[in-house]
């Protein structure tokens, strides 16, 4: 009984800090409502090493080892507003979703709510098989994490409808734009490990492409290649 209760206030205490969150960042201009109820029901605690998890609730980006982090929740909020953005009567807006850099697994936890199905890949292979267990932890069952390189996309020929990328890059990859389909919408942060700018594509027909440049922003850089361990 008393195990109980403790859970029983440590849940509260997440809930209690996951609304606090959702207020932040519509404080910050998220005015989806559909994603401040992802962040909401999503528990961010599951995705960080137990050292931060009494931060786990604030707007800011923490490690999860091998030089990564957890993106700040504002920012990860901010991309999946961007990437549907339309019918706001649509609770799944989109179909298939590829993640590059998968992480803790927290952005595909978030994205997962609103596509059919999502595709990440993490080159780090501890990561890729942690985030596995953070998202079962979590709930979420329509995901495919596959350790790979991220900078060369999907490692079968796939079309996805939004993609979204987690580090940085200094321009986007050609495979990631071919592997988009006609009408998609690609988000991702470009730059160096100085200045870095979010840019937002979208594919209006073969080898045509608008990019709009949007916030500076910070993330990890984007690397290839594949890490065992």
């Amino acid at each position: 009984m008393e195990n109980f209760k403790t859970n029983y206030k440590i849940e509260l205490s997440y809930e209690r800090a996951r609304t606090a969150l959702a207020e932040t960042l519509a404080s910050k201009g998220i005015a989806d409502v559909r994603v401040l109820e992802a962040i909401l029901k999503t528990p961010r605690h599951l995705f960080i090493d137990g050292a931060f998890s009494s931060r786990a609730y604030e707007d800011m980006s923490l490690p999860i080892g091998y030089r990564q982090t957890i993106s700040q929740p504002y920012v990860v909020a901010k991309m999946t507003e961007i990437l549907i953005k339309g019918n706001i009567l649509e609770k799944k807006p989109l179909g298939a979703v590829l993640e590059i850099g998968t992480g803790c697994g927290y952005q595909a936890a978030v994205i997962s709510r609103f596509c059919r199905k999502v595709f990440s890949l993490e080159r780090i292979k501890p990561l890729a098989e942690r985030a596995k267990e953070n998202l079962k932890k979590a709930g979420i069952k329509n995901f495919l994490i596959r350790w790979s390189d991220g900078t060369l996309g999907w490692p079968v020929p796939k079309k996805f409808d939004a993609i979204i990328c987690t580090a940085a890059i200094p321009e986007i990859p050609a495979t990631l734009k071919t592997q988009l389909n006609i009408g998609g919408k690609l988000i991702c942060p470009c730059g160096d490990q100085n200045k870095q700018s979010l840019v937002f594509l979208e594919k209006l027909a073969k080898d045509n492409y608008k990019e709009t440049i949007l916030d500076s922003v910070l993330f990890v850089p984007m690397l290839s290649g594949k890490i065992q361990d």
